[in-house]
């Protein structure tokens, strides 16, 4: 087995970067290893394109590069599942990326979790608030404490006293016990209200009076009970457009946004899609025992262009259908199975005239590709794909928009 480790950089002439692509084109089966001294989305991406088995952050542990360099085999030596591909080794793992957006979140979120103040966590479906709810009470000082989660679009209304506060025997007919809710399961630790913008004005108004007062009584009781809770909620609804329709409280806002962590939709960090591809490629390599090394280019580009309106959710579904219909000991997926390309038929249609639409944003960017790439909405390495699909090169001086309109 041919395997080479290489420190790189993200310098655009990186004396390890240039190794690593000559290694490539030497040999299409070597096992390259990429140490990344100085991050960035660019540096992840052509790891990617080299066909890099993995890209670690210093500092690297023995059994890490051990397993790095040898694959499955090692994994059985040192106790670490190894799957495939590149994989984002932040100080938070659970939370993969190198986008600047999910960079700011990680650093904003490392501040937070130091405090004990309350958290409203905003984003669309599926972009992982609860992860990063998760992630703050597991980096704070509650760790060792519950973490306990409400759904509050899940719970009717007429349970939400029962579900929050719990009750005593008798409280109600099949009352045959006392039994805690939620508020007392979280003490000392966290509490979680997932979909708050979906919780009632009435539930409002009761969890309102239990978080000013940390106290509350258990249906069917008379003995206040008192709690010590950290505040986390999380929404995909526009909170201040309840506001202003009176369908969600002003006081309990103000109580609960006061950190707020707005996360991005992939479309915003579509440049971290070959990272969670790998992640999940490496999650599912687990669950099925399959030994899945990479993703192909051409099903990469398939992936890179679709907007993921279901945004990180979509994605992990996408990657469990492959591992669905793989064929026993496929290490490459070539193509995307039917069933997701006809669903993305349906929802993509890209417009007839994409080179000229490419064409139009490099001139209005003056030929800047981060930023056509940007305004597009693909990642870089789409945006290089279509040019070279649509063999559009600039001239020794690129005709730019500036030079248009002094002509």
């Amino acid at each position: 087995m041919d395997a080479a480790i290489l420190e790189c950089s993200a310098r655009e002439h990186d004396p390890g970067l240039v190794l690593a692509r000559r290694i490539r084109s030497l040999n299409q089966h070597a096992r390259i290893v990429v140490i990344a001294i100085s991050g960035s989305e660019d540096l992840a991406i052509e790891a990617l394109r080299i066909r890099a088995v993995e890209y670690l952050k210093p500092p690297v542990d023995e059994a890490t590069l051990i397993c790095a360099v040898l694959g499955a085999e090692a994994a059985g030596m040192h106790g670490r599942p190894v799957g495939s591909g590149i994989q984002s080794a932040t100080a938070s793992d659970a939370i993969v990326g190198e986008s600047s957006a999910i960079l700011s979140v990680k650093r904003f979120l490392s501040k937070v979790a130091a405090s004990d103040t309350n958290v409203l966590i905003t984003g669309e479906t599926g972009t992982g608030k609860e992860i990063i709810a998760e992630q703050i009470h597991a980096l704070g000082s509650r760790s060792r404490k519950p973490f306990v989660s409400v759904n509050c679009s899940a719970i009717p209304e007429t349970l939400i006293e029962s579900e929050l506060f719990g009750y005593e025997r008798g409280a109600f007919t099949g009352a045959v016990g006392t039994r805690d809710g939620k508020l007392a399961q979280a003490d000392k630790g966290t509490l979680f209200f997932d979909e708050i913008g979906d919780m009632s004005p009435l539930a409002q108004a009761k969890i309102l009076r239990a978080i000013e007062s940390r106290e509350f009584t258990r249906l069917g009781g008379n003995r206040p009970i008192r709690v010590d809770v950290r505040l986390i909620a999380a929404t995909n609804r526009d909170l201040e457009s309840l506001l202003r329709e009176d369908r969600f409280r002003t006081d309990l806002f103000f109580r609960l946004n006061v950190a707020r962590i707005e996360l991005p939709s992939l479309r915003e960090r579509s440049s971290d899609i070959p990272l969670l591809i790998q992640h999940f490629v490496r999650h599912y390599n687990r669950v099925f025992g399959a030994a899945v090394e990479r993703i192909s280019g051409e099903a990469l580009e398939q992936m890179l262009a679709y907007p993921f309106p279901g945004n990180i959710r979509e994605l992990k579904n996408v990657v469990e259908v492959i591992f669905l219909h793989l064929a026993p000991g496929q290490k490459v997926v070539q193509r995307l199975p039917d069933q997701v390309l006809t669903t993305w038929r349906k929802i993509t249609r890209l417009p007839q005239d994409e080179r000229d639409r490419l064409v139009k944003t490099l001139l209005q960017t003056e030929w800047n590709v981060s930023a056509a790439a940007r305004k597009l909405e693909w990642s870089r390495m789409t945006l290089y794909r279509k040019l070279a699909k649509y063999n559009i090169q600039p001239e020794r001086e690129p005709l730019t928009a500036s030079k248009l309109r002094a002509s």
